[in-house]
């Protein structure tokens, strides 16, 4: 009797701690890069693109994508469906200021639903430009138990700086004489 109240007593403790856990979380990362704004804008503006940088095109070298809508801007949809890493999900863009920022509804469908959102700014600094990328969402009761064994921002934010180093190598070789 004594061990099941014990185990009562952790389990109902550890729900306690999974509740008390934020109900969103963000994830940021940026880097400056040897680029005026508008070649950077581009970049990300237009999903066609992404293929060249993003580091979560990786996850799956069979990755099915569809896009519909413009080619770029607001309204341009990115669909992706992969294996089991790469998931499925759809990106939206639903704001676009030319050369500062693009805002993005970030919808996943497997392997777990969630709606988060993603945006680029692009800050002039001098000879460069800093590029942050940032993830906010919100948190459910699954969510704040899986950022106990995980932690979100490392895992992201991660990815996110290779993204940005992957971008600033596209650029880069963008800007060479002969490209």
């Amino acid at each position: 009797m004594i061990i099941l109240f014990i185990i009562l007593l952790i389990v109902v403790g550890l729900i306690v701690v999974i509740a008390l856990r934020p109900n969103t979380f963000a994830v940021e990362r940026n880097v400056a890069i040897s680029a005026p704004p508008a070649l950077l804008f581009g970049q990300i503006n237009d999903f066609h693109k992404w293929i060249a940088w993003s580091p979560f095109e990786k996850f799956d070298p069979a990755l099915k994508r569809t896009y519909e809508g413009p080619p770029a801007g607001v309204g341009s949809v990115y669909g992706w469906s992969g294996n089991r890493r790469a998931g499925e999900g759809r990106a939206t863009i639903t704001t676009s200021e030319a050369n500062q920022r693009v805002e993005m509804r970030l919808d996943f469908i497997r392997p777990f639903a969630a709606t988060n959102t993603a945006s680029f700014t692009f800050q002039a600094n001098g000879g460069q430009t800093v590029v942050t990328w940032r993830m906010t969402g919100k948190c459910n009761f699954m969510s704040k138990a899986f950022g106990l064994l995980m932690n979100t921002d490392k895992m992201c934010g991660d990815m996110f700086s290779e993204g940005l180093a992957n971008l600033q190598r596209v650029v880069a070789e963008a800007q060479r004489p002969g490209s």
